[in-house]
């Protein structure tokens, strides 16, 4: 039977660890030259093998669930995605809040846009619309999205905007300005479970350029629904969900004393900040890091030919082989990543494979899989890492995104 190089890593690895060799270098260098598979056969699929985690709950995708208000939430079902369907529908996108009454009840939407010198200025939703432009696709993650029944606190769409750089070339700069301040409309006056109302967050002045938030009129080629943030959201590239402002009403200059927002203050653990800092100078910045997670399990019967002696075989017969297709995603982090590792408990040793097609952007998710035959029935914990530890992947470092799976047939 002929043995694939992926295979040969995973020996290579476990032979070290029994040697109480560190395999990491040597993985690492293995996975440098290790590239994708040519054409390896999918075989018949038999059965979709859920991915689970124990005491998670499951949640049904694509209905409002939680509650109204601040704790109402929508997920997106990620084991439905494949190579042509990355664009989450904007029905089923993922939803986190829904939408204020008042913003219904708003006639002729306005953002106060202004600076500290006093001066400042109206723009019209009219205003924004004509001049959007397509900023193509750009994924969204809830810094809360905890549940690893599904992870479904994510979405990808294509947005059409405007520079929020260009709506702030119309008010003076002062020598103090170092910020600017995004608001938004919330429900103010409701109740809710574990949500603070209020909509706002404070970015550098310096980084909008690196950065390149915009001001979002359109989702997915549609003026965005009401409970995406209509008539306009904020969009913040690589950047956690909170940031992202829904219903926009207000745009301004701050100097280096301006206080941290309740949301801010709110999200600071799910945003990895050290403590909630009273002054937003003092958080650093809410980005999404390199993650990536399974999303289905495959279990699928292939054919192979013999070209060995095997016990109870003759050499070229054919064999019917059970091999588990694990499909995941990868996102996150400053610049896409070629290469993954994977293991399938907490002390087995990494084993590194490439991500096939090669991601050419980190601005959205990309597909990766990995061909997998278990060595015994039972439940298994999938992790993964990026073998260049050079790569800021705090998440994948403490285990968020660790799926389990049970396996009954080998």
């Amino acid at each position: 039977m002929t043995v694939t190089r992926r295979e040969v890593l995973g020996t290579l690895a476990a032979s070290a660890i029994a040697a109480a060799i560190d395999p990491g270098p040597v993985l690492a260098r293995l996975g440098q030259d290790y590239t994708c598979d040519a054409a390896e056969p999918l075989g018949t699929l038999l059965e979709m093998v859920p991915l689970f985690r124990s005491g998670a709950p499951v949640q049904p995708f694509g209905v409002k669930l939680g509650g109204r208000a601040l704790d109402a939430r929508l997920v997106t079902d990620l084991s439905r995605l494949d190579s042509d369907h990355l664009i989450t529908p904007t029905s089923l996108a993922f939803i986190r809040t829904e939408s204020p009454p008042a913003v219904s009840r708003q006639n002729g939407w306005t953002i106060k846009v202004s600076g500290l010198s006093g001066d400042s200025y109206s723009l019209s939703i009219d205003d924004l619309q004509q001049r959007a432009r397509r900023t193509g696709a750009h994924l969204l993650e809830c810094s809360g999205n905890n549940n690893p029944a599904n992870f479904g606190l994510m979405s990808v769409c294509e947005w059409d905007g405007v520079p929020l750089s260009d709506v702030l070339g119309r008010v003076r700069r002062t020598t103090d300005a170092t910020s600017v301040v995004v608001a938004g409309m919330d429900h103010e006056s409701a109740q809710s479970l574990d949500s603070t109302a209020g909509a706002s967050w404070v970015f550098p002045l310096a980084s909008l350029e690196r950065l390149g938030p915009f001001l979002a009129v359109r989702m997915n080629g549609e003026s965005l629904p009401l409970d995406h943030g209509f008539p306009v959201r904020l969009v913040v590239p690589g950047w956690y969900g909170c940031t992202w402002i829904k219903w926009v009403n207000e745009i301004r200059i701050a100097d280096p004393g301006e206080p941290a927002t309740s949301q801010m203050k709110e999200f600071a653990g799910r945003t990895h900040q050290t403590a909630r800092h009273d002054l937003a100078r003092d958080y650093t910045p809410a980005d999404i890091q390199v993650a990536a997670t399974p999303i289905r399990v495959e279990k699928r019967r292939l054919q192979s030919r013999v070209d060995a002696i095997e016990p109870g075989t003759k050499n070229g017969e054919l064999v019917n082989r059970i091999e588990y297709r694990i499909v995941g995603i990868v996102w996150g982090g400053d610049k896409p990543v070629t290469r993954l590792a994977i293991r399938f408990n907490a002390k087995d040793p990494w084993i590194p494979f490439p991500i096939c097609p090669v991601p050419t952007s980190a601005k959205t998710w990309s597909l990766w899989e990995y061909r997998w035959k278990p060595s015994a029935p039972g439940v298994y914990e999938i992790a993964l890492s990026v073998p260049d530890r050079a790569v800021l992947q705090r998440r994948l470092d403490a285990g968020y995104y660790m799926r389990q799976v049970r396996i009954a047939e080998i």
